[in-house]
């Protein structure tokens, strides 16, 4: 089991669907676990489950499908993560740091081919499976978010699915900045004197 350890900073404590801002930044550093193998067969999985028309696909919503399938985890199971995977902000939001090593992996394995096509006035990446994914020791409930993820976004255009993570903390990231999966959950709203108490009391929790 691999572990690293995660600067995370804090642009806010979530209550409520409201993000509270403390205005400096705070680095935690806690051991998270990249279940690695688990990443590259879902990312595996994705790509399979779209060679019907590799055109829904594409690099960005290969990125936001399996962001969207790590939130509704997090949320499901309050917290808990579905691969530990390391996100980044990058232009057409949230990235896996560990994407492009795992495509590469896969493409020298024979189970994955990746090309490009051409499209009116930019190119497209594609995905072509060469082998059935091995998801025997992933849990139905995973494969079901990961499934429902794909029908989220893959309907979207690749501009639209990237829109739709630009959240605050998206926006206040510098590139190539850690986006922790709380952020996915901020949303605009008035920040009473209240919440900021309450961020007070937490921050000061944390630092005891």
């Amino acid at each position: 089991m691999d572990l690293h350890e995660q600067d995370l900073r804090i642009y806010g404590i979530s209550r409520c669907g409201k993000l509270v801002l403390n205005g400096d930044s705070m680095a935690l550093k806690f051991p998270v676990s990249f279940k690695r193998s688990k990443f590259k067969a879902l990312v595996h999985y994705i790509c399979w489950s779209t060679q019907d028309d590799p055109a829904r696909l594409g690099a960005t919503k290969l990125n936001k499908v399996i962001w969207r399938a790590e939130t509704l985890h997090y949320i499901a199971t309050k917290g808990g993560l579905l691969t530990g995977a390391r996100f980044i902000k990058e232009k057409r939001g949230p990235v896996a740091a560990a994407m492009v090593p795992i495509l590469e992996e896969l493409v020298e394995e024979g189970k994955l081919e990746i090309r490009t096509v051409k499209v009116i006035d930019h190119w497209r990446t594609e995905y072509l499976t060469k082998a059935e994914p091995d998801i025997q020791s992933i849990s139905q409930d995973d494969i079901r978010e990961v499934a429902d993820a794909i029908d989220e976004v893959c309907p979207m255009t690749a501009s639209a699915a990237s829109l739709a993570t630009h959240n605050e903390p998206w926006q206040l990231a510098e590139l190539g900045e850690d986006l922790p999966l709380f952020t996915s959950l901020a949303l605009p709203a008035e920040i009473t004197e209240a919440d900021l108490r309450w961020a007070d009391e937490k921050i000061a929790a944390m630092g005891a």
